[in-house]
């Protein structure tokens, strides 16, 4: 096996166990905020909570992309770091305008 076929590999293990941390913490964030608010109310915990597992789930796959480029870069793929950027690049621009058009 070549070792670029390896580091292939290991990167799609390696993103595999980030999405899958990323989509439980993101649930057990948001079902802690629900639980929070279903007990409680709107409160800030549970506001807090519900935030923070959206949060996470929007940051899983920008994350994602982050570990791709940096695999991609140690392994020379310059096509696919090319690629990588653009779309770290488009995601960066589509959450600066989700930002600015919210206020927040």
């Amino acid at each position: 096996m070549r070792t670029s076929e390896a580091t292939l590999q290991h990167l799609e293990l390696v993103l595999g166990r980030l999405l899958q941390a990323g989509v439980i913490a993101s649930a057990a964030c948001l079902a802690t905020g629900l639980a929070a608010w279903m007990a409680a109310g709107p409160s800030g915990f549970a506001n807090a909570m519900l935030t923070l597992g959206l949060m996470v789930l929007m940051a899983t796959p920008i994350l994602r992309v982050v570990v791709s480029l940096v695999v991609y870069v140690r392994m020379r793929d310059w096509f696919f770091v090319a690629t990588t950027v653009m779309v770290f690049v488009l995601l960066a621009v589509t959450v600066t305008l989700a930002l600015t058009r919210s206020g927040g």
